[in-house]
């Protein structure tokens, strides 16, 4: 039997996975809300599925491996809200499951390092919520579950370009604040070296080896396009939506030793200049 996966959400960084895996023969299902969007899963290769359909346990019941992408909202996380009983049903049969969560589980450290073991003290409601979603899933039995905290995801379509092309960007400075970031294509392979080497029980956190400041990754933007670099705004004084001030409410430098320790990973972009440079390459 060949190998199969089911995406719940099937979004950025499943769709990266997806890329990874169908070259090796997978099958593979996505979850979407969009009959839009099943159609552009479709011409990826991926078999799309409703999220309102009915034929979600069919499916479940062929996987080999699932992954879940959607996030939790405050009435708790909407795969396990709707698919509880048949993901429990399909567990026993499953050779790996992932739950792709954030580093924001870990709250604010003010600049510090953390590490999977680095006790979950979450400071937004954004995180709480992702705590309590990792210990449902962790709850059901027999389940094969892998967590990865994934810290802030760039990649295609996700740069900080256009903004800096179009003169909207900001270079934000709070001093002291600094954010760990991940190309998609280090979550991808992270993944699906996951899935050659499964641990059912571990947690892995996702992210490059440079945690830095905001305003310097703006900068560099810049630079590299060869346009001016954007003025600092001191934070304080930046109009911003709550949800991108709430961003700023934490400070921390998170560790990826166990990815490269235990997962044999060497980071595709082990920091923001080299995912740039890649992304803008691309571009062509």
């Amino acid at each position: 039997m060949g190998k199969v996966l089911f995406s719940f959400g099937h979004g950025y960084s499943a769709r990266a996975l997806a890329r990874h895996l169908a070259p090796r023969g997978w099958r593979i299902y996505g979850t979407t809300r969009s009959p839009e969007r099943a159609e552009t899963l479709r011409a990826e290769g991926v078999t799309p599925l409703l999220w309102d359909g009915d034929d979600i346990a069919d499916a479940l019941a062929e996987a080999t491996h699932l992954l879940s992408s959607a996030g939790p909202t405050e009435a708790g996380d909407p795969v396990l809200a709707r698919h509880r009983d048949a993901i429990a049903a399909a567990a026993p049969r499953l050779d790996w499951a992932g739950y792709l969560s954030t580093t924001g589980v870990y709250g604010d450290h003010q600049g510090g390092w953390v590490d999977e073991d680095t006790p979950l003290t979450p400071s937004t409601e954004r995180g709480r919520r992702r705590v309590a979603a990792e210990a449902d899933w962790q709850a059901i039995p027999g389940l094969p579950l892998h967590i990865f905290r994934l810290a802030g995801i760039y990649g295609p379509g996700r740069g900080p370009f256009e903004k800096v092309r179009q003169g909207t960007a900001r270079r934000i400075v709070k001093p002291g604040q600094v954010f760990s970031r991940t190309h998609v294509d280090d979550i991808a392979q992270v993944l699906a070296a996951s899935i050659d080497r499964p641990r059912p029980g571990a947690v892995y956190n996702l992210c490059d080896d440079d945690p830095a400041p905001p305003e310097d990754v703006i900068a560099h933007a810049a630079e590299l396009l060869g346009l001016p670099v954007p003025p600092e705004v001191p934070f304080d004084d930046a109009d911003m939506s709550p949800m991108a001030r709430s961003f700023y409410a934490e400070s921390k430098r998170v560790s990826n030793r166990r990815i490269k320790d235990e997962l044999g990973v060497h980071l595709l972009h082990p920091d923001y200049r080299s995912g740039l440079r890649a992304l803008l390459a691309e571009e062509g």
